[in-house]
This record gives C-alpha cells, sequence and structure tokens, in this order.
C-alpha cells in the first residue's frame, strides 16, 4: 500500500518535470535565434569592413573627383563627378552587401535621428562637423576602436584627414572629435 503513494508521487514529478521540459526547449529556441542574429549582424559588420579595406589606396585619377572607383561611389547614390564622393563611398560599401539603405550623397542624410548609435561599433558611420559648414560634412566607416582613437576607412580624405582629399584612407581619429555615430547594420530593415 505504502508503494502506491510513492508511485503517484514519481508519476506526478515526472509528468510536472516534462512539461518545464517542453518549455525549456522553447526558450533554448528563442535564445538561439536571438545569437543567430547577432552571429548575422556581427559577420554583416566583418564583410562590411573587409570590402572598405580592399578599397584603401584607390584615388582620383586627376585630383578632381574623378576616376573608375570614384565614379562608381557617386554613381551608387546617382551622382556625377565632380561632386565630393565621401558619403557616396559609404553608401556603395552599403550596397554591395547587400543593404538597400543607406542611399544618400549627402553627409547629414546618414545620420537620421532614428539611426543615432550610441557605440562605435565596426561598420558604423562616424559624422565629422564642420563649423564653417555648420553641419556634417565628411563621414567614414568605423573599422575597429582602440581606446580612446577610432580607426576608419574614409572615402575622400588625404593623410591630412581633410573632407576634400584625393582617396581612400584609413585614418585615425579621437572618439572627441566624432559629432555623430550612426548605426544601419543592427537596424536595418530591407537587408
Amino acid at each position: 500500500m505504502a508503494t502506491t503513494p510513492i508511485l503517484l508521487g514519481l508519476f506526478f514529478f515526472a509528468a510536472v518535470g516534462s512539461i518545464n521540459y517542453h518549455q525549456r526547449n522553447l526558450l533554448t529556441t528563442k535564445v538561439l535565434s536571438v545569437k543567430h542574429h547577432t552571429i548575422r549582424e556581427q559577420s554583416a559588420r566583418q564583410s562590411l569592413v573587409r570590402r572598405a579595406q580592399q578599397q584603401i589606396g584607390v584615388r582620383e585619377e586627376t585630383g578632381n573627383n574623378d576616376g573608375r572607383a570614384v565614379k562608381a561611389y557617386l554613381a551608387s547614390v546617382g551622382l556625377k563627378r565632380p561632386e565630393p564622393w565621401c558619403a557616396a563611398f559609404i553608401c556603395w560599401l552599403y550596397e554591395k552587401e547587400g543593404f538597400v539603405k543607406p542611399k544618400s550623397g549627402w553627409c547629414p542624410d546618414l545620420f537620421l535621428k532614428s539611426r543615432l548609435a550610441r557605440s562605435a561599433l565596426p561598420g558604423n558611420i562616424i559624422g565629422i562637423y564642420f563649423p564653417d559648414k555648420q553641419r556634417i560634412a565628411h563621414v567614414g566607416l568605423i573599422e575597429r576602436l582602440d581606446n580612446d582613437w577610432c580607426l576608419t576607412i574614409e572615402g575622400n580624405t588625404n593623410v591630412e584627414g581633410s573632407r576634400e582629399g584625393d582617396g581612400v584612407y584609413r585614418k585615425r581619429r579621437h572618439l572627441k572629435t566624432i559629432y555623430r555615430i550612426s548605426d544601419w547594420i543592427s537596424k536595418q530593415q530591407g537587408k
């Protein structure tokens, strides 16, 4: 007779345990889904940075916003030379990686309020403010952080970091000199 309550107890715990086990599987699936999304985002960031690295060393043909590569950057946003091309370069990179946006040759367009970021992640876009223009007038792509410094890849710049340069360069900018950062990867709707 004493075995009946023990068997019922074991049956009860087995039934309850199987219910929790089923819920645990659902939770695990959700966690894996979140991790998968994060892995996809990291992969997209790495791929975007690699593509930008491949462009380092591209130079204008005559120093007048021209050349085959510059023409392709400008065309990606519907512009022709002799327009400045730093924003077009960034949009070209995103387009080549399969992103629908950003798509503008106008630097301020890359810093919509809904895209502003608080962290400097690889693949995010930096904006440099120019007081004489009273706006963000130069942009670049974050390659990586190095303490308080941000390594970027920028088009239409030069060794000095000008916004009217002659090519694609790797730059080292202090975080305090960066006016805005935007994230078009983690919030991307159209990829």
